[in-house]
């Protein structure tokens, strides 16, 4: 897309080396790069958010007259791993799908349908253990190609290939994930909705040389195969990520359809099962595993949900099948035990926690109160992006939370203590109430800036506010 802004930061978190790049939609304006190391704070010279924000309440403020309507969260802002998809590519995903209002991570479910197909042709079987041992090298340091029928065409030619697909490039690492990852600055407008025409995009890339290199390998072959692929999902039709669901089946059903219009793989007609995850709070994900494998899949697309991941992870590796994320962001799978056989095509927290740091960074925030959920996923991007707030400087309070609460007034009123000039809220369904409690105590959205990420920012929590 033409630049509308581009700012730069090289970091450094731990022995991880990060470099962003943003760009945002109008023609004509001037590259405005920015870059410090090890802090990757970027400078500003127009007033910050924090700066033109009214004078922080007191404990005793006055609790506001309500919680929800029209412009309660104008002007929040969040990060979400996403490419910036193209129209033609969202027509597409609304003829599989024709009441589609979101499209998170159906990018990345496309793709990683896609590479699944790919990794096959390249490996000559459904074997998975084979497939496995192809997944990392079609993504990277070969000739690039952008979708399944181009990259198949080369493949029989005899080219190594490097599959940039719609959330591309992605230049996995031994760990079979992305080390290099674009990632959307979306904000709320006054109908407490996405306004698209502010979303801004930022790449993010890590070295792979600072990544771990103790990583699993799976072995090259001697997994089951019937010489057709066989893949089944596991995505949030119901729980707190449900509304997740609908983009990330549309992407894994589309992907399915480019494939076998090419001629499907290995000669045969790809086969796609698709299953609901359900949440932590329901044995849905194990449910669905159970149906897939028996069913015979090679691969297991999803899930959405760290935590949900976590709970599968182990039985869809010892049956030697791949366990394939679109969403899972949790820095622990990078260096799980999993045989080799787990690969996201989302970011590790680890590049997310660094764009939000940075994004908070460059709006004057040097006093954080990060609200986050007490799992997996929370506690990991909590990590990633206090500790580069703290390198450059900031405070940072962190509030962790059992997410099964149904109330939260004693964790915000720590956040009214803190007096903090920017809050940032990790979390998934209960950042409702987690904000209306923010703004009956004073410190809402309103009164000071706020941050969402990845599974909380959304026109579906923007929904909430309007009824």
């Amino acid at each position: 897309m033409t630049s509308k802004r581009r700012l730069r930061a090289v970091a450094l978190v731990g022995a991880a080396a990060l470099v962003f790049a943003a760009c945002g939609g109008d023609d004509g304006a001037e590259e405005d790069p920015t870059s410090e190391e090890t802090t990757g704070a970027a400078e500003t010279e127009a007033p910050t958010e924090s700066e033109m924000a009214s004078e922080m309440p007191s404990e005793t403020a006055a609790a506001s007259e309500t919680t929800g309507g029209e412009g309660v969260l104008q002007g929040v802002r969040g990060t979400l791993p996403s490419a910036d998809i193209t129209q033609d590519f969202r027509d597409r995903l609304l003829e599989v799908d024709p009441e589609l209002t979101d499209y998170s991570y159906s990018g990345e479910t496309y793709d990683a349908v896609i590479i699944l197909a790919l990794a096959a042709e390249v490996a000559g079987t459904d074997d998975p253990l084979a497939m496995a041992s192809e997944i990392n090298g079609v993504t990277k340091d070969g000739d690039v190609c952008t979708s399944f029928e181009e990259c198949k065409t080369m493949i029989a030619d005899g080219a190594d290939i490097d599959y940039d697909g719609v959330g591309g490039p992605y230049a996995f690492s031994a760990a079979g994930e992305p080390t290099s990852a674009s990632f959307a600055i979306l904000q709320y407008g006054a109908d407490n909705q996405i306004d698209d025409s502010l979303t801004e995009f930022r790449q993010a890339e890590i070295s792979e040389d600072a990544l771990p290199t103790d990583v699993a390998t799976p072995e090259a072959s001697g997994g089951d195969s019937d010489g057709q692929l066989h893949v089944g999902t596991l995505l949030p039709e119901t729980g707190d990520l449900a509304f997740l669901g609908p983009p990330e089946f549309a992407g894994a059903q589309l992907a399915a359809n480019d494939v076998n219009d090419a001629g499907g793989v290995l000669d045969q007609e790809m086969l796609l099962t698709q299953g609901d995850s359900g949440d932590t709070n329901t044995d849905i994900a194990n449910q669905t595993v159970d149906e897939h494998l028996a069913a015979g899949v090679d691969a297991i697309v999803g899930a959405a949900s760290s935590g949900v991941s976590f709970t599968v992870i182990d039985k869809i590796t010892a049956a030697n099948k791949i366990h394939f994320s679109p969403a899972n962001t949790a820095p622990d799978f990078t260096t799980y035990a999993d045989n080799g056989l787990y690969f996201r095509t989302a970011p590790s927290d680890v590049l997310q926690g660094r764009v939000l740091a940075d994004s908070i960074l460059a709006d004057g925030g040097s006093n954080v109160v990060i609200f986050t959920r007490q799992d997996p996923y929370g506690e990991g991007l909590l990590e990633y992006t206090q500790t580069p707030l703290e390198e450059a400087g900031a405070t940072v309070t962190p509030i962790v939370y059992d997410p099964a609460a149904t109330e939260f007034a004693a964790e915000v009123q720590e956040a009214v203590a803190a007096s903090p000039d920017t809050i940032a809220l990790i979390g998934f369904a209960e950042s409702e109430q987690v904000i209306k409690t923010m703004i009956e105590q004073g410190i809402g959205p309103q009164e000071i800036p706020l941050w969402l990420v990845d599974g909380n920012i959304g026109n579906a929590l923007g929904e909430k506010f309007n009824e």
